[in-house]
């Protein structure tokens, strides 16, 4: 029913930024809150940053807090995740995802639809 590619991974050094994007299909995905999670080697994924249907609520990892910022642009059916600062501790695998609901949430478990992921890689 919903398809998400996310893009915009790469290797960037410490300090650099960069930005992610979540291209849906399917059909729109404006009524639906979206997040983003990542998952490094050996660890569990975690949550990263939500946003709520409307775009009018965020919540983010503390961890990530004042670096990162999500975002949407429902025109073009698509959500962001700009990410400034990166730390060498933000590598993994960058996933989004969006729920049937609006509401955002920060447990994984509650999300619906999820891309392959991108990539990021953060040398110090």
């Amino acid at each position: 029913q919903v398809q998400l590619v996310e893009s915009g991974g790469g290797l960037v050094q410490a300090g650099d930024s960069l930005r992610l994007s979540c291209a849906a299909s399917g059909r729109t995905i404006s009524r639906n809150a979206v997040g983003w999670f990542r998952q490094a080697p050996g660890k569990e994924r975690e949550f990263v940053a939500s946003i709520s249907g409307s775009g009018g609520s965020t919540i983010y990892a503390d961890l990530v807090k004042g670096r990162f910022t999500i975002s949407r642009d429902n025109g073009k059916n698509t959500a962001y995740l700009q990410m400034n600062s990166l730390k060498p501790e933000d590598t993994a695998v960058y996933y989004c995802a969006a729920r049937e609901g609006g509401l955002f949430h920060s447990s994984p478990t509650r999300y619906d639809y999820w891309g392959q992921g991108t990539q990021v890689t953060v040398s110090s």
